[in-house]
């Protein structure tokens, strides 16, 4: 019986096959760095809004110009969507799921990493899958697993466990910052129930540039109300740890598991989606000096538990996961 990470011989090379494997894990990891590098740029003054512009400004001209592409070789009758119009509800539905999903969710999780622990915030937002199951139930009926939700409650138990030791080690932020979390992995949540349909018509390469090009330019006009363009003059080091944030923790990692996705496929990619809070978890405590204790370590265990039973419970056999968060 084949292992999920078996390399198939007839497919790609086996060194394709290996490097697909590579990127998988590289991507993982380097999404796991963004709580680092925001937490890195709170230590050096920095807030949340004004590390969400630089990020914007630096990454979204990349997705942009993949965008670009998309559209040109959609023109030219290249891919999938070879020749198809690109109809203006589906570019304003784009728009909006971008600002949800982009805007409103990084920027309660950029405040949240102001009042927790890495750690914490990571494993709280690793539970958005039960979310988009409660809520699919609730807004298209769909059918809602009892063993799945005992999983669901199984993961929260561990949350719940950390939050606990962080709130006696930390004190009352915990809670405001444990609820921003919560509401950024709601919206990613929806995000994720609406762009399926819109990823379908526009594709994901166009989907993805005209959603964060419109979280993009939101961004941006909230910083302009908000505080003189001026104050998003930094410092050198400064720089370093956004640019790191906009490339090594966005770009970077979206196209090495896009990469891996065409070379393994979706579900295979996934699996290393499970990697990622664990790679947070040991920078936050080699980086940034973040406690863990027992108490810790069962509840990290009871998280990890939870999500992996709810994966096996909820996987269906050729569907398209996302890992990316």
């Amino acid at each position: 019986m084949r292992t999920p990470l078996a390399l198939p011989s007839n497919a790609t090379s086996d060194r394709e096959q290996w490097v697909g494997l590579g990127l998988a894990a590289l991507g993982a990891a380097l999404f796991a760095s963004k709580g680092i590098f925001v937490k890195l740029g709170l230590a050096h003054g920095l807030d949340a809004l004004t590390m969400l512009a630089w990020r914007m400004l630096l990454a979204v001209p990349v997705f942009a110009f993949v965008g670009v592409l998309a559209y040109r070789d959609r023109r030219r009758g290249k891919g999938r969507h070879a020749g198809q119009p690109v109809p203006l509800p589906a570019i304003l539905g784009a728009a909006a799921i971008g600002v949800l999903g982009y805007y409103c969710a990084s920027f309660l999780d950029f405040l949240s990493l102001d009042r927790i622990t890495a750690q914490l915030n990571r494993l709280v937002l690793l539970t958005y899958p039960f979310m988009v199951l409660v809520l699919g139930a609730i807004l298209f009926r769909r059918h809602l697993s009892l063993p799945a939700m005992g999983a669901a409650g199984l993961a929260y138990l561990g949350i719940a466990a950390i939050f606990a030791q962080d709130l006696a080690i930390e004190g009352h932020g915990v809670l405001a910052g444990t609820l921003l979390a919560l509401g950024s992995a709601l919206a990613y949540a929806l995000y994720q129930l609406y762009a399926k349909p819109l990823i379908d018509r526009l594709g994901a390469r166009l989907f993805t540039a005209i959603a964060m090009s419109a979280a993009g330019l939101l961004v941006l006009a909230h910083f302009a109300l908000t505080r003189p363009l001026a104050s998003l003059a930094v410092d050198g080091e400064a720089i370093l740890i956004l640019a790191g944030l906009a490339f090594a923790a966005t770009v970077a990692p979206a196209f090495a598991i896009s990469t891996a996705i065409g070379t393994l496929g979706a579900e295979r990619t996934a699996v290393f989606g499970n990697i990622s809070p664990l790679v947070t978890i040991v920078l936050a405590i080699i980086v940034l000096g973040e406690p863990f204790t027992p108490l810790h370590g069962v509840g990290t265990a009871l998280v990890f538990c939870g999500i992996l039973l709810f994966t096996r419970l909820t996987r269906q056999p050729g569907k398209r996961e996302k890992i990316a968060y």
